[in-house]
């Protein structure tokens, strides 16, 4: 392996690890090239390659920094965080944070839109890019359309991912909102009490009955939503 390719990966698998977090200062060029024993023009294309890659930021006269991941997704699709923390070149991983079967509640029945006779399953679990919270997922199955819910282990495969691979689905609807973190939300994603959010909510239904409905909470500095969209007639 080429020297500068070492010391990209090097650096690339402390970021990516989570040893060096979003927002730290990796060493000075002149440290790294103490380091290596090598050249600065060697030690400027590694860094320039995990530019390129998105993983660092070069500040004029302060340093190279690693950045805060960002993630893209489309307004209209119904992803998998599995695959967005994996985009981004960090580990995934996922805890299940808690799971109760009850007859539905007033709220359940709002969130889910179904008749007050109906039995849910809620589920909160806890996403993780590197070692870093990246996403609170709390979400409402209806058991009367999915019954066989009541017995997935989902603390082996989370929900969403459960229910793509299982249940199908006709239609979906997205509510995006900016959000102040409430205690609960803030002590799970390690935030500041009232830090900015973004929340996703989703319900998702087929011909019989609404399916789920979920509420994504990320922190406001790693999600962008895209939409992409073509004019209805010949004009601007």
């Amino acid at each position: 392996m080429a020297l500068h390719a070492r010391i990209q990966h090097d650096v690339e698998s402390r970021i990516v690890s989570g040893q060096w977090p979003p927002g730290t200062r990796i060493p000075f060029e002149h440290e790294l090239t103490t380091e290596y024993q090598c050249s600065r023009m060697t030690v400027n294309k590694a860094l320039s390659e995990l530019v390129k890659k998105g993983l660092i930021e070069r500040r004029r006269k302060s340093g190279s920094y690693v950045r805060q991941p960002e993630v893209l997704s489309a307004v209209l699709d119904i992803h998998q965080l599995e695959r967005e923390v994996r985009a981004l070149g960090l580990d995934y991983s996922f805890r299940l944070l808690r799971r109760t079967e009850r007859q539905a509640t007033d709220e359940d029945r709002q969130r889910l839109v179904i008749d007050q006779h109906a039995s849910v399953l809620h589920l909160e679990s806890l996403h993780i890019a590197g070692q870093r919270p990246f996403c609170l997922e709390d979400r409402l199955i209806n058991l009367d359309e999915v019954p066989h819910a009541a017995q997935a282990d989902f603390s082996a495969i989370a929900p969403g991912s459960w229910l793509l691979e299982q249940v199908p689905w006709s239609a979906a609807e997205h509510r995006i909102n900016a959000v102040a973190a409430d205690r609960h939300a803030a002590d799970i994603l390690d935030l500041k009490e009232i830090a900015p959010c973004l929340v996703i909510a989703r319900r998702t239904w087929n011909a019989t009955g609404s399916v789920t409905q979920v509420r994504l909470t990320y922190p406001g500095d790693m999600h962008t939503l895209v939409a992409q969209f073509a004019p209805a007639g010949r004009g601007a």
